[in-house]
């Protein structure tokens, strides 16, 4: 919250998180859900200020990217795919 955008290179991994809310955030984000496995349980583009995301069942942490990253990187998301962290 507070900050006036997040990196298009970068972004935020919130854990344990099953929820967010978009109050005072001055940008959209791209919100995705993961669970335990790091498989994909929801994802949420281009979420604008001052919404609320509900609990997300089966999920334990979010990745938050720039609105729009994920369309800028092509990549389509979806409930069960299996995302794998690397360092570099």
């Amino acid at each position: 919250m507070f900050r006036h955008q997040l990196k298009l290179d970068g972004g935020m991994w919130i854990e344990p998180c099953n929820g967010i809310h978009m109050f005072f955030m001055r940008f959209a984000i791209d919100a995705v859900f993961v669970d335990r496995q790091m498989r994909v349980v929801r994802v949420y583009p281009q979420l604008r200020p001052w919404r609320v995301v509900p609990l997300v069942l089966g999920a334990r942490s979010v990745f938050e990217l720039a609105g729009g990253r994920l369309d800028l990187v092509r990549v389509g998301l979806s409930r069960g795919d299996q995302l794998r962290l690397e360092n570099g």
